[in-house]
């Protein structure tokens, strides 16, 4: 479980296909501080660090998961936001994420407004209805509040903190983002599902 709070920005060192799956290999500060099985997020999307060492570490993606994200697109030397698992004594700052990639969106704009930006993403219709104004959505893992919604876009505004510590800052019109929707909206559809059968 995580909060979608970005902890730190990693890059990708290299990203290896095989015919049953694939493995990510990430250049981070937070080396020193993983151990072997350990889980992270990385853009939102829950992976196992099957490797680590003082530069980084790697992680073994499966056919599943390369079908869900957008690993495959992105190259080597593209930034990652990265989030270690949320410990119980810990302050929950964005919302419950559970590092579960729904869907992916792509990105139609990205305007400045004020101190910060103003993104607009383009929903798949599967997760649509699970996005409403001020609620929550995870776009590369990074926890965030829908502040408009109309017609399959979702709108968010961007403090300049968060803008300059994820890899928001490196995002442009047509790049496709990892989403989570709400699980809490989630278990309430699948709570009212079971009253009507």
């Amino acid at each position: 479980m995580y909060t979608g709070i970005v902890t730190d920005l990693g890059r990708v060192a290299s990203f290896v296909s095989h015919p049953g799956g694939a493995r990510l290999v990430v250049e981070t500060s937070l080396g020193p501080e993983l151990a072997l099985g350990e889980s992270i997020a990385v853009n939102g999307c829950c992976l196992t660090v099957t490797s680590c060492d003082d530069q980084g570490f790697a992680a073994d993606l499966s056919l599943e998961t390369l079908s869900r994200t957008a690993f495959a697109q992105r190259g080597q030397g593209q930034q990652v936001n990265l989030e270690r698992p949320l410990r119980l004594e810990d302050r929950l700052g964005g919302h419950l994420v559970q590092g579960h990639v729904d869907g992916l969106g792509t990105l139609s704009a990205i305007e400045p407004e004020g101190d910060g930006h103003r993104l607009v993403f383009d929903v798949p219709a599967a997760l649509r209805r699970y996005v409403v104004v001020k609620g929550s959505i995870a776009v590369d893992g990074i926890s965030l509040t829908v502040a408009d919604y109309h017609k399959g876009q979702a709108e968010v505004a961007v403090i300049p903190h968060t803008f300059a510590h994820t890899n928001l800052a490196q995002r442009a019109p047509g790049d496709l983002v990892h989403l989570e929707v709400d699980v809490v909206a989630r278990y309430v559809e699948a709570l009212h599902r079971a009253e009507e059968a």
